[in-house]
């Protein structure tokens, strides 16, 4: 019997976990999937939004300028990179400037710090790339960049440390609740999770779960952005976050740096059916090609070294719907986390950690069995060769890199299948230390990342995935293991 379990690992799932693991609770986390951060939380902007974009007034306003005030002091204690670099929402004609004032007093409503409109000449110094047509723009110091999956994978490790139990490959199937109040979570490995509470975090398929358990029915739907990724040597284009003027589908296309030193430039914005439509088009790409031009110049799209698609979870009323369901005690709903869910989840966290506790009658643990800071891997990209020296002479496996483009070594790669919660395919290792994002997408590591994996957790070489079950990277035929 568990006091709770969690569906879903992205960072909404584990932040609730983070904070559930204060308390005297037994938690469990089911994913679906083979690993943390495998839905919208890995394919998003990657973005610290400051809070002017939600209505005034809304859970998503406070949670997002709630989120943007802890995230700093998280990343400390957690160890993951974020950088606040602020950001710019540009607009492009003298009526755009009535749009700026909209949300320059939204965000003070909001409560968002040092927001103020600047205008051509300014903005120009700042960003020597604008767009020759932008006329001025709303500057929000508070915002930033962060990473993505590092700061997942911290949430669910620390969580970890602390107690919690996480179960991957487990997709939840069915829900019961029992005539004694409690819930039966069956999941897709064959396994009947008994549970005083269920936490709901199951990003595009937050209804399917809800829908289990109530008839109040909701309805998420599917939002599919499409990216576009630019190698190290474009990183320093523009040194802080640029946005259009945001529309009723989102924040429009952005261009940003990201703190791996890349640039990115995107969303689209189209609503879809199939929950699992990650797949990029070509006109999806071509609208991000364009319209990226609008706001800043020479964008070099000749350096993009990948693309990719993520969903986001919207609901008609553009809200977070987070809060116990009124026919199904024990059953608390973070649903339609979509942007600034990112932004939001360590407020995210308590919140809805603070629902369950209240609910259960969940008391703290004492303050000497909590363990508040997680400690990263090293990560050696940008490093003087002292640090790397001083490394590779306690353990040499600092000495041998594996990634030429991330400089990423096998000592790395190690701690990333060896951690809690430790990888256990290829695009796990990637999320952890990087090996494969760089400019040849893993053309050259990843046989070596393989024979890694294989040769730390026992497995037969046509056992290593790219991304879980299903993704075999090497088939055996007539007793030869083959491409």
């Amino acid at each position: 019997m568990y006091d709770v379990v969690i569906v879903g690992a992205g960072v909404s799932g584990s932040a609730v976990a983070r904070e559930l693991a204060r308390t005297n609770a037994r938690v469990c986390v089911v994913e679906r999937e083979e690993d943390v951060c495998c839905g919208t939380s890995k394919a998003n902007s990657a973005i610290v939004h400051a809070g002017f974009d939600a209505q005034a007034g809304s859970l998503m306003a406070k949670l997002n300028v709630e989120g943007n005030a802890l995230m700093w002091e998280l990343a400390q204690k957690l160890d993951f990179k974020v950088k606040q670099c602020g950001s710019l929402v540009v607009c492009t004609s003298e009526e755009g400037i009535e749009g700026l004032n909209e949300l320059l007093e939204r965000g003070r409503a909001n409560g968002v710090p040092n927001l103020r409109i600047v205008y051509r000449d300014e903005l120009v110094q700042m960003e020597p790339n604008i767009s020759d047509a932008a006329v001025a723009a709303l500057w929000a110091p508070s915002a930033g960049i962060v990473d993505a999956f590092g700061l997942n994978i911290a949430l669910a490790e620390n969580a970890a440390q602390n107690g919690v139990e996480f179960r991957f490959n487990a997709p939840v199937k069915g829900l019961e609740r029992t005539d004694d109040g409690t819930w039966i979570v069956l999941t897709g490995d064959g396994k009947s999770l008994h549970t005083r509470c269920v936490v709901n975090a199951a990003g595009v398929y937050s209804d399917v779960i809800h829908n289990m358990a109530s008839d109040e029915k909701i309805r998420i739907i599917p939002r599919k952005g499409e990216y576009l990724l630019l190698d190290t040597t474009a990183g320093n284009h523009v040194s802080h976050t640029i946005f259009m003027l945001p529309t009723k589908m989102g924040k429009g296309v952005l261009v940003s740096p990201t703190v791996h030193g890349n640039l990115l430039v995107g969303p689209t914005a189209a609503d879809v059916d199939d929950p699992e439509a990650t797949d990029t088009t070509r006109a999806g790409l071509d609208e991000v090609a364009s319209k990226c031009a609008l706001t800043v110049a020479n964008v070099p799209l000749r350096e993009v070294i990948t693309s990719f698609a993520g969903l986001r979870a919207h609901q008609e009323g553009h809200e977070f719907i987070i809060g116990m369901v009124d026919d199904a005690p024990g059953f608390v709903d973070c649903a339609a986390i979509e942007s600034p869910g990112l932004t939001s989840c360590p407020a995210i966290g308590k919140m809805v950690a603070g629902i369950v506790a209240e609910y259960l009658g969940l008391d703290d643990k004492p303050e000497s069995e909590w363990i508040d800071r997680r400690e990263g891997i090293p990560m050696l990209e940008g490093e003087p060769i002292e640090r790397w020296a001083e490394l590779a002479e306690h353990d040499k496996a600092y000495g041998n890199v594996i990634c030429r483009c991330r400089h990423v070594t096998e000592a790395q790669i190690l701690a990333a299948i060896h951690r809690p919660l430790g990888a256990h395919s290829l695009d796990a290792v990637k999320r952890r230390v990087t090996a494969g994002m760089g400019r040849c997408q893993g053309g050259f590591c990843s046989p070596k990342v393989m024979e890694l994996l294989e040769r730390e957790l026992g497995m037969a070489p046509e056992e290593v995935t790219k991304c879980g079950p299903g993704s075999e990277l090497l088939v055996e035929e007539g007793g030869e293991c083959r491409a």
